[in-house]
This record gives structure tokens, sequence and C-alpha cells, in this order.
């Protein structure tokens, strides 16, 4: 690799942004400067120069140190977005971690910057517009892992795995109350009101089967922190049953709202995190499994409540 320095001290003429006098310098194009300042390839009075609009002044010295063999291209910008991370990414699916407080797709009230529109936004970033195809959702109040589809046949199949529940879903929750049994398992069949409450009924056409599975994972004085696994992932699945029992998740506004109110617990979100996915790619065929550290709510919780 033939290595290239280029200099120049400024003068009154070409005094001001950085960007200017490195594409005078080097007679390349802009986007070329931008790739040029992000490898590291240009410095000021010997100093690396991190951002276009670095200023330089009369006497300054830029250099270029580079292979003018070689293109150097813009590197991708860290998104930024409250909505969400990203964990993972390439030409097929894109996971991310939710955070609590975002609509995973728009209600009928035409929800505006939910996390379908967000993540869409963050795909079409320096291209052309791009769509993220919904394959399963989160509660509002609810922080964690989803997985969307890039392409709406991949998608497609995506869909299918959580049909056919084959991908494995873990939760944490932090319920109200001590909880006896180490682990256990809750199943019954839900159905939804007019008020879109979950609630349990009879079996009948109107009514799902739905199974948690659940682990004791920590015992504090009147909560705990519990690790939840879907068998089934039908609407509020997870809050209804702990509901049901006892033992409802904290800061939970719909189901067992008065037991799930706690001083220590001040958010306005849920107790409730995804914190495991795993799945079959849809394209490779490779089995992915991605996780998620507990958001800094419970570990705050956790620390304050022995």
């Amino acid at each position: 690799m033939a290595m290239t320095t280029l200099s120049t001290t400024v003068d009154a003429d070409n005094c001001g942004r950085v960007d200017l006098v490195v594409r005078q310098l080097s007679g390349t194009s802009r986007s070329q400067v931008r790739g040029l300042v992000d490898h590291g390839c240009v410095s000021i009075n010997g100093a690396a120069c991190t951002t276009l609009a670095s200023l330089v002044k009369v006497g300054d010295l830029v250099s270029i140190r580079f292979d003018p063999s070689q293109r150097y291209r813009e590197k991708k910008k860290r998104w930024d977005d409250r909505t969400f991370d990203v964990l993972f990414e390439d030409d097929h699916i894109i996971v991310v971690d939710k955070s609590a407080g975002t609509l995973t797709v728009p209600t009928n009230r035409g929800d505006e910057n939910t996390l379908v529109d967000r993540v869409s936004i963050y795909l079409s970033h320096s291209r052309s517009s791009r769509e993220a195809w919904v394959v399963h959702r989160l509660d509002r109040q609810v922080s964690g892992l989803l997985v969307f589809g890039k392409h709406e046949a991949v998608a497609k199949r995506l869909i299918e795995q959580f049909k056919l529940r084959k991908p494995q879903r873990v939760y944490a929750a932090i319920v109200a109350g001590v909880m006896s049994s180490d682990s256990g398992t809750f199943e019954s069949h839900l159905a939804t009101g007019k008020n879109l409450d979950v609630y349990a009924t009879r079996p009948s056409a109107k009514a799902e089967r739905a199974v948690t599975h659940y682990r004791v994972l920590k015992r504090m004085s009147d909560t705990t922190l519990v690790e939840v696994t879907l068998e089934t992932g039908k609407r509020n699945q997870i809050r209804v049953h702990f509901a049901d029992a006892g033992h409802p998740v904290l800061g939970d506004p719909r189901y067992g709202t008065e037991q799930a109110a706690h001083p220590h617990w001040i958010r306005k979100r849920i107790a409730l995190h995804a914190r495991s996915l795993s799945f079959q790619h849809p394209v490779t065929g490779q089995a992915v499994t991605f996780e998620s550290p507990l958001p800094a709510a419970f570990e705050k919780f956790l620390s304050k409540n022995r």
C-alpha cells in the first residue's frame, strides 16, 4: 500500500472550513473528502481532524495521508434515536432494542413516530426510501427486543416461525408480592373485551389458549424478579397471567393496578422487558440469539430493594 502525504499551509485565501481546504488539496469529490475525514486521514497541525466542520485559520498546517488507489467511503453515522437501539442488521433483517413508551405500530388513531415509523426512517437514512416490515409487537410501556424484516417476503417467513412458536422469547419482570414457587406455568384462555382489556375465560371460539412459563430469579421483601418464557404470544398475556395470580407486573396501569403500584417504582413504564430473542434466520437458516441487558430502571429498583 503506497501511502501519499499532501500538506498545505492555510493562507488568507483558503481559511475557513477544513473540508474546502482538503478538497482543494486532494482534488477529490465532497463524498471522498468526508470519507478521508471519517478514516482519520486528515490532520490539522498534527492533530487528527474528526469533523468536516472544523475551522482552520491562517498559518494552520493541513495534511492528508492516504492511499491514492483506495476509495475512502463515508462511514455510516451512528443512529441516535430515543425510541430504539440497533443490535443487529444485515441485508434481510434488523433487530432492535425498543424503549418503553414507544408504540410498535400505529393504532386506529393514526399515531405518529411509532417504532415501525422510526425504524423505516433509519433504514432510509442515506438511501432510497425503505420500509420496515412488522413481525411481532411489544406493548407501549414494555421495552426490549424486536425483529423486523427488511423485505415483505422475509417478514412473512419470520411471521410463520412465530405462528409455529419456534422463536424463543424470554422476558424479565418485577412483580408485586413474593412468589412462593421457584417456577411454574400459567395456562388459560384469553379473550378481549370491548374496552380492549384482556381477560381469562372458558374455552370458546373467541378465546385463545395462552401459556406462560416463569422462573424466580430473586425474591425481595415485597416483590419478585422473574424470568418469563412465552410458549404462546397473545396480547397482554404476561400481564394478565401474573395479575390473575395475584402478582401483577409493577407499574401496570391496566391489570391489578392497585397492587402494581410500588413507592420505589416511579417510572411511567411497566416493569417488563423482552431480554432475549432466538429464532432461525429467515434466509441463512442459522440459529441466532440476541440479548438485551436489564434497563436502568430495573437495576435502580433492584439495588434499592432487598
